[in-house]
């Protein structure tokens, strides 16, 4: 098959390669998928620039957690009768050393996940991380249906699809964003109401759509947001932050915190109990049987541009970039 790989961390064009690897063979429990479709997520080019904590674990990594595809083999254990079955797929390459920048990816069968008639591969390559991540975010805490709760990035990946789970779940839905483009974006997916986060009226606008502050506050860039999130978030609420930073680390006022008894939390989708990631998916995959296709823009790449792909996305570019393998 046909693989995209690094075998050293560093920049995308120096270390990522496209090679001819032997088919996978799928192992007790697990189900071999032809990718139609992967997803890059910032945290790939992460992992391919800096590791997950250390050098690689592996001879050779080929990156990616998300896609979409056909399982065409099933190992033990798993009813044969998923052959043919078209799926989304999340977390392949956590802790294993294929993902889904290839032709073929051998994963645990409950990381394959049905995907209705309805839904593009397209569309589910762009589900995994993404929306397991917001869903995580929103709903970790409790229902938010008839509650506001205020979404930052709303033209991102991973808050494009909190705005649209929210909005799908009956919250009020604020959205942040920096530019009049990304905040049409935010409101195409659902958002009631739309917020330059760099303006100083920022939190009037948003204490004047929600008087008695936001129940839960999805954040992407905690040291830079901060002292919004707080001016903003309801006595009670929770703020949950997603994101590595880029802006410096925070300053937690624990006083303040306490004193509204405010939550902060912090959350990494790899990283969750078994059973908190099988709560993402069900609620996911319960969201799409119904939800519109996402309104975010979409770049598309061949497997031998894979660096340029990469690249998109550690450039900061708005909308879902995805390697095409059918």
């Amino acid at each position: 098959m046909h693989a995209a790989l690094y075998r050293r961390l560093g920049a995308a064009r120096e270390v990522l390669t496209v090679e001819e690897l032997d088919d996978p063979v799928p192992g007790a429990g697990e189900v071999r998928v032809r990718v139609h479709v992967s997803g890059v997520n910032p945290s790939d080019w992460r992992a391919r620039r800096h590791g997950r904590g250390g050098p690689l674990p592996f001879p050779y990594q080929v990156p990616h957690s998300d896609g979409a595809g056909v399982i065409d083999a099933v190992g033990a254990g798993v009813d044969a009768a998923r052959v043919g079955q078209r799926v989304w797929l999340w977390n392949a390459a956590w802790q294993r050393p294929h993902g889904t920048a290839a032709q073929y990816v051998c994963l645990p069968a409950r990381q394959a996940v049905a995907l209705p008639d309805q839904v593009s591969f397209t569309q589910a390559a762009g589900l995994g991380i993404p929306f397991m991540t917001a869903w995580h975010c929103l709903f970790g805490d409790g229902p938010i249906t008839g509650l506001p709760v205020l979404i930052a990035g709303g033209a991102g990946a991973v808050g494009n699809a909190a705005v649209q789970l929210a909005h799908a779940a009956g919250a009020f839905v604020i959205a942040t964003v920096s530019s009049p483009d990304k905040a049409a974006l935010a409101r195409a997916a659902g958002a009631d109401v739309t917020v330059d986060y760099r303006d100083e009226r920022a939190v009037t606008e948003i204490r004047a759509a929600a008087p008695d502050g936001v129940a839960r506050i999805v954040e992407l860039a905690l040291g830079r947001n901060i002292a919004l999130d707080l001016a903003a978030v309801a006595p009670r609420g929770t703020i949950v932050t997603y994101a590595p930073e880029s802006d410096g680390e925070p300053s937690v006022p624990v006083q303040r915190l306490m004193w509204d008894n405010i939550t902060l939390r912090f959350m990494l989708v790899y990283a969750l109990s078994a059973a908190a990631q099988d709560a993402a998916v069900r609620g996911v995959s319960q969201a799409i049987e119904t939800m519109p296709p996402s309104p975010l823009p979409i770049a598309r790449y061949p497997l031998t541009e894979i660096a340029t792909a990469h690249e998109a996305v550690e450039g900061g570019i708005t909308g879902k970039v995805l390697i095409d393998l059918s």
